[in-house]
């Protein structure tokens, strides 16, 4: 087995970008198979997003009995959570468990970003060169940059004078910031920064909030997991996993009825109060038509704008906190006291929609003719979604085919999996796959696994190159587009659209058709001996 930290090997049978838990299980089947593998990870330990999002409050969406990996039993039965929706040091913790635990660590290679990928036709293989000028080649190039893993930093002039320090929510000082007594400013209210929000207003002597977009927040009503429940859910995995992935999203969220338009204005509210106050990411199953009504959505909209009225004090800020689009149709945040911060005297919301920020000043933000003075920033603004870590790497193909270049104007891949032109590459969760709509590491495994057999599949057949072919890749992009065309999800801003990117093309960019039908047509084009795909 390499060890990576003998940078002397350079030759491998698949090389892998990114340790976080997709670039992690996917060394963990390659090893399997007998394959000399190396990881190559930017960042200084495993986890990926968990690695580099330290920002106060951060914690996954999804309830963490099921969001972990599934494909080995001992793993699930061993490792102990303690919260329903656990912090960042946790599921990092976790991260470093599994590493522990398949003793992955010495097949790994960190502190190395990845700026080119080259395909050699005379070869057959691909090098990659890290910042430093190392190169390392192999077979075959695995990307698990991550759908959420470039950084967006918007372009505010004056951004560099400011005399204070700026953090990213995806890039928090490892330690933690100390805000005690300081004036802050928060740029943004998406996910992390509802999430961070809250926890900031406690120690910040003001705090005022810019926000572009209100989104709607569902109450987390985080709490510590009791053993008799965890006990219940280990001794029944198989069951609720099973069900999980049969479901659209890949968590079991079962459906309270089949239209919020047939239903009453009654049930509706009393299906809706259930949900609220159960919490967290299962208000979207409330009824089965929000994907496609506009009527559905705009009564579970109406709902969560008047629990906003009820919970903020001002009017006046709860106006600016109620969402203007519909329900569905950008992605649903889950916080804790997120309304309720507003209602604190040392926090202000500042609409930023309209009249949008001028600049930065050395002594803080500029909006129109107001200054708001601040000790220092916190860009809550997200990330170049989806393509965003592929595109940063200069990824080049046969005949010197640039991905960037091909990509320009909208991501093109075969199931999400991989790209005409650019042979024994494969990207874990890509674009055109259902990634982000869904539970994360469930869709993680059956992309490596996926990759896995295919590979195994090559073995068996003698050849050693597969790439996929342009028209069914086409095929494959209008087909993902179509079913876009129908969802809620295609008619506003948001990132899944590249909305958030000035200048990014919009187009929808997971696959939206459900977890359960993707999963389908992967295993058919496999079972027809890879359909779509050419191997030499």
């Amino acid at each position: 087995m390499t060890n990576a930290n003998d940078n002397s090997a350079t030759e491998f049978d698949a090389l892998v970008v990114g340790a976080g838990f997709a670039g992690m299980y996917m060394l963990y089947r390659l090893r399997e198979q007998g394959m000399r593998v190396r990881v190559v990870e930017a960042g200084g330990s495993v986890g990926g997003t968990w690695y580099w999002n330290r920002y106060p409050g951060a914690r996954v969406d999804t309830e963490t009995m099921f969001y972990s990996y599934q494909f080995s039993s001992e793993l699930q039965q061993e490792w102990e959570w303690t919260e329903r929706y656990p912090s960042q040091q946790e599921l990092h913790a976790y991260a470093k468990h599994v590493a522990d635990r398949f003793e992955l660590w010495p097949d790994i290679q960190f502190d190395s970003p990845v700026e080119k990928a080259r395909w050699s036709e005379e070869d057959q293989t691909w090098t990659v060169t890290t910042g430093d000028g190392t190169q390392m080649t192999a077979r075959y190039c695995i990307m698990a940059t991550g759908c959420l893993s470039s950084v967006n930093t918007p372009k505010f002039k004056g951004l560099e004078n400011f005399s204070g320090p700026v953090h990213h929510t995806a890039r928090w000082p490892d330690g933690g910031v100390d805000f005690t007594g300081q004036r802050v400013a928060v740029i943004g209210t998406g996910s992390s920064g509802v999430q961070s929000i809250p926890v900031i207003a406690e120690q910040a002597a003001e705090l005022t909030v810019f926000q572009r977009t209100a989104n709607y927040v569902i109450p987390a009503h985080n709490r510590s997991l009791d053993p008799a429940e965890v006990a219940e859910i280990k001794a029944n995995y198989p069951e609720l996993r099973a069900k999980a992935s049969a479901s659209f999203s890949g968590n079991y969220f079962p459906v309270g009825g089949p239209s919020a338009v047939a239903a009453s204005e009654e049930e509706r509210n009393r299906e809706y109060e259930s949900r609220w106050q159960t919490g967290g990411l299962a208000f979207m199953a409330a009824y089965a038509d929000f994907m496609t009504s506009e009527e559905a959505n705009e009564t579970a909209s109406e709902f969560i704008r008047n629990k906003i009225r009820g919970i903020v004090k001002d009017p006046a800020t709860a106006e600016l906190l109620a969402p203007k689009q519909l329900f569905m149709c950008k992605r649903l945040c889950v916080g804790t006291d997120y309304y309720e911060t507003y209602n604190r005297e040392n926090v202000t919301l500042v609409d930023v929609s309209e009249t949008v920020i001028d600049e930065i000043l050395p002594e803080g933000v500029r909006v129109g003719e107001a200054v708001y003075e601040v000790d220092a920033i916190v860009l809550a603004t997200g990330f170049d979604a989806m393509t965003g870590a592929l595109k940063r790497i200069d990824i080049r193909g046969v005949e010197d085919a640039s991905l960037r270049d091909l990509w320009e104007d909208a991501p093109r891949a075969y199931l999400g999996l991989a790209i005409s032109k650019f042979p024994n590459m494969f990207i874990i969760t890509g674009p055109g796959s259902p990634s982000v709509l869904t539970n994360m590491i469930p869709s993680i495994e059956q992309h490596v696994d996926w990759i896995t057999d295919c590979l195994a599949h090559m073995r068996k057949q003698g050849v050693s190159r597969i790439e996929p072919d342009a028209e069914a890749q086409e095929q494959w992009v209008a087909h993902v587009n179509e079913i876009a065309d129908l969802s809620m999800r295609a008619t506003c801003s948001s990132w899944y659209l590249g909305s958030n990117i000035e200048g990014k093309p919009r187009v929808f960019m997971p696959y939206i058709g459900g977890f359960p039908a993707y999963v389908r047509k992967c295993d058919e084009i496999a079972a027809a001996g890879y359909t779509g795909f050419s191997f030499r």
